[in-house]
């Protein structure tokens, strides 16, 4: 029996988290809240904290340049995280004077955000990454949004270009799943965060981040929502990256999950339904997320305590199911590319590579959070744009 009823929980919280929580999210997104987005020009600091980014700065820079927007209302500060390539140099002969180049010592992604907000003055602040490039409207939708006044953050969307993988098709099928939640989340009351490459906020309502922040772009949205403003998506602001493989998409979940746990000790609230709006919706989706693969382990380890008769004739099967899965996952490992089998294969071992990752992120535990960050390689095949 106790078998039995550890099965029937951490299964049924499984399927919830996978299948219950979007549709709760169909059901309440039948009467959306809506923006009242209106183009009003403000003054925006572009905040982009850079290590060692010389292969992608002036490219960046360009697309910056490029922007349908009033150029003698943008400045841009670059935060140059102790870097030893040629960042600094390029930075400085940038032409024009709207692009201001700020030096510190290594000392990680926070507290480089903190010298640019310690500098910045626009009215609004933009953050992005060196690596993307951005669509040349993509401030302008960003800005509209803050017409609203129970707006505090917005969040752009990020395109990662088709690869030609069934990998990288798979990898990007995961995130189409987390846009549509994005969407949803938004269109309720705020997102739980925001994408880092692309997001702007009211400058006043931005705080110092405490060394070694692991989540960025989802500690400074956050005290915008609980400061009572919302947190919103705006799906036609874009910025565009190349595809990620499984294993560089591993590492990176590695650190966002991570970065949950670290978000808790400094927003308790977060799990407290009387001051948190979007309480259900953080245990079911960022919270939920944490505690899916020890669900799935719990069920695993459980079935092989089920009798296989009498009143539990299904604890063979449960076995077998479960064996085909993880299975299907291992194989995908040999199978070509091309093969049918292989677009069942690879959702299969993505969804299992995501898994392992939510479990290592149990990792923030023993390990300082700056070992946690690493560089995602970037892949190089070209292809049509994919939103992520």
């Amino acid at each position: 029996m106790i078998a039995a009823w550890a099965v029937f929980l951490a299964a049924g919280f499984v399927l919830y988290v996978l299948f219950g929580y979007p549709l709760l999210l169909v059901w309440l997104g039948r009467r959306k809240r809506s923006v009242c987005r209106e183009f009003q020009a403000r003054t925006v600091s572009v905040v982009m904290p850079v290590r060692n980014g010389e292969a992608w700065i002036e490219a960046k820079l360009k697309t910056l340049a490029a922007q349908r927007y009033p150029a003698e209302l943008v400045e841009v500060l670059v935060i140059s995280d102790g870097s030893t390539d040629r960042t600094a140099e390029l930075v400085r002969q940038w032409p024009g004077g709207r692009v201001r180049l700020l030096e510190v010592p290594q000392g990680g992604k926070a507290l480089a955000l903190n010298a640019g907000l310690a500098e910045a003055t626009g009215e609004i602040l933009f953050f992005t990454d060196v690596r993307q490039r951005l669509g040349a409207n993509a401030l302008a939708e960003l800005i509209a949004n803050f017409h609203d006044p129970e707006v505090g953050v917005v969040s752009g969307e990020l395109v990662i270009l088709e690869g030609e993988s069934q990998e990288e098709a798979s990898v990007g099928a995961y995130w189409r799943y987390e846009k549509w939640i994005r969407c949803q989340l938004s269109g309720i009351d705020s997102v739980l965060g925001a994408t880092g490459a692309i997001y702007a906020m009211r400058r006043g309502l931005a705080r110092p981040l405490p060394a070694g922040t692991l989540l960025d772009d989802v500690y400074l949205p956050l005290a915008a929502f609980f400061a009572g403003y919302r947190v919103t998506f705006e799906p036609l602001a874009l910025a565009y990256d190349e595809p990620t493989s499984l294993a560089g998409e591993f590492r990176r979940k590695v650190r966002t999950l991570a970065g949950n746990y670290q978000l808790l000790a400094s927003y308790p609230q977060l799990l407290h339904p009387g001051r948190n709006r979007m309480w259900i919706h953080y245990l079911s989706h960022k919270f939920g997320r944490l505690l899916l693969p020890w669900a799935l382990i719990t069920v695993a380890l459980a079935s092989f305590f089920l009798p296989d008769s009498g009143r539990w004739p299904w604890g063979r099967w449960l076995l077998v199911g479960q064996a085909a899965f993880y299975g299907l996952a291992a194989l995908d490992f040999v199978l070509p590319d091309k093969s049918r089998a292989k677009k069942l294969s690879s959702p299969v071992r993505t969804f299992v590579v995501l898994m392992a990752a939510s479990a290592g992120a149990i990792s923030y535990f023993f390990v300082p959070a700056e070992s946690l960050w690493t560089t995602v390689a970037a892949g190089k095949g070209p292809g049509k744009a994919k939103a992520r």
